[in-house]
């Protein structure tokens, strides 16, 4: 069990500005993840056709979203190493080192010449951004989970914690944002031919700028007292596999509805619906501020009430509304259909993500929390969550349904309510089941 962080000699005013300079630091490198992973779900279809061009359009799209998904075999590699050195290293010097391999990934994205210019060389280069990024972002949430849960008053795990899952609605709106704007103000030959590019470079500036702030950081005060693991991969999965497995199952439901519904509704609203990109646009941003006001919300009543109701409840109701809401948008395709879907799903999305990361702290101690949940979350990423899209993009095609998502995130909805079922919320009074 992961032990209280206390603040000796400090008073609650100073606890409270640590606290809330290290919500600062971690929002902006992970919204900096997140948004690039947004921009590019949101402009797949134009990234398809300026590096992967094909006679067969779906081929084109197919390949497009495969770069996408590449990046996600290097998650585990990164996770479990960036895991260990931020166990090892520190929380802080982690993080510093994920911005900076992001922000490079993504500047390459922005400047790489098209398939015309540069051949086959323009592809790969994509794919190894992808990696880059893949291997960044596979240790950032382990790291930025245990330093912002650790820095966090007792009693506010939960509510600190949601700020990094804020963090993504911030990265969705502002994704969504921008392809609303740049469709209604470029034509769609210049969003093709450079307009794309702008909000990637928008990414990389946001780099430098989040070092900077996470250079200025103090650890974690558990993590400075904590005696280190010597081996916390293999103290993982040899004392905490129970832990680890929980910690894994809960995750997947998280990264299928951010890549399966926060990410693909723009393209799924223009390649199955017809509709204009700016309607899927402007409904992501309704997307992306539910997520950013409400889970913050959830984590305070998380903190009050016990994650496991928030968990289970939320991951069931998704189960419930996944078919009826796609149904919806295939009866009624519109403006109107997509706000409903983003803020019905958005709100759910929220009620789970809420108390979500703060569970993991009770699952796995100070010493091995970064390893643990960096494997725990980029297997279940890699699994179901990074080829998300082309599974349903394939789905679709493959089954003539248009329902596909749907099955797909009720799917994930089943095994994350599984794995909430075996939580139980040590502010409650009740040890984990997993820790027993």
């Amino acid at each position: 069990m992961q032990s209280s962080t206390t603040f000796p000699g400090q008073s609650s005013l100073v606890q409270r500005r640590q606290a809330n300079k290290a919500v600062v630091a971690t929002v902006i490198g992970n919204g900096l993840e997140w948004f690039d992973f947004t921009v590019y779900s949101f402009f797949s279809v134009i990234i398809a056709k300026v590096f992967f061009p094909s006679a067969s359009e779906l081929t084109s799209y197919l390949l497009a979203l495969a770069t996408f998904g590449v990046g996600f075999f290097m998650r585990p590699v990164g996770g479990i190493l960036l895991g260990i050195y931020s166990d090892r290293r520190g929380r802080k010097a982690a993080l510093s080192l994920t911005i900076l391999l992001m922000a490079a990934g993504t500047l390459i994205i922005a400047v790489t010449p098209g398939y015309a210019q540069w051949g086959l060389f323009a592809p790969a280069l994509i794919v190894f951004a992808r990696l880059l990024q893949g291997f960044s972002a596979g240790g950032e949430m382990g790291s930025a989970t245990a330093f912002l849960t650790e820095h966090a008053p007792v009693g506010q795990k939960a509510y600190y914690s949601s700020w990094i899952q804020a963090s993504i609605g911030v990265a969705v709106a502002l994704g969504a944002g921008f392809g609303a704007l740049f469709s209604a103000l470029l034509t769609p030959e210049q969003l093709e031919s450079w307009g794309w590019r702008l909000p990637f470079l928008f990414g990389s500036l946001i780099g430098p700028i989040g070092f900077y702030i996470r250079s200025r950081i103090d650890e974690t005060p558990a993590y400075a007292t904590v005696e280190r693991a010597q081996s916390p991969l293999r103290e993982v999965l040899r004392i905490y596999p129970r832990q680890t497995a929980i910690s894994f199952s809960m995750i997947v439901l998280w990264t299928v509805c951010t890549y399966a519904v926060l990410f693909y509704l723009p393209s799924y609203s223009t390649r199955v619906l017809g509709l204009p990109s700016g309607l899927g646009f402007s409904a992501g941003v309704l997307g992306g501020l539910v997520l950013l006001v409400a889970t913050p919300l959830v984590g305070r009543l998380a903190d009050r009430h016990g994650k496991r109701r928030w968990l289970l409840g939320s991951a069931l109701a998704i189960f419930c509304v996944a078919w009826p809401l796609f149904w919806m948008l295939n009866r009624w395709p519109g403006l109107a259909s997509l706000l409903v879907f983003q803020l019905v799903l958005g709100l759910l999305i929220s009620g789970y993500l809420g108390g979500l990361l703060a569970a993991f702290g009770e699952l796995l101690p100070t010493r091995v929390l970064s390893t643990g949940l960096s494997v725990a979350y980029n297997f279940a990423v890699t699994l179901f969550g990074g080829f998300a899209t082309f599974t349903v993009t394939w789905l679709i095609a493959a089954t003539g349904s248009h329902l596909a998502p749907a099955f797909y995130i009720m799917f994930a909805a089943a095994i994350s309510a599984g794995g909430a079922a075996l939580f139980r919320d040590a502010s409650s009074g009740h040890q984990s089941e997993a820790s027993a």
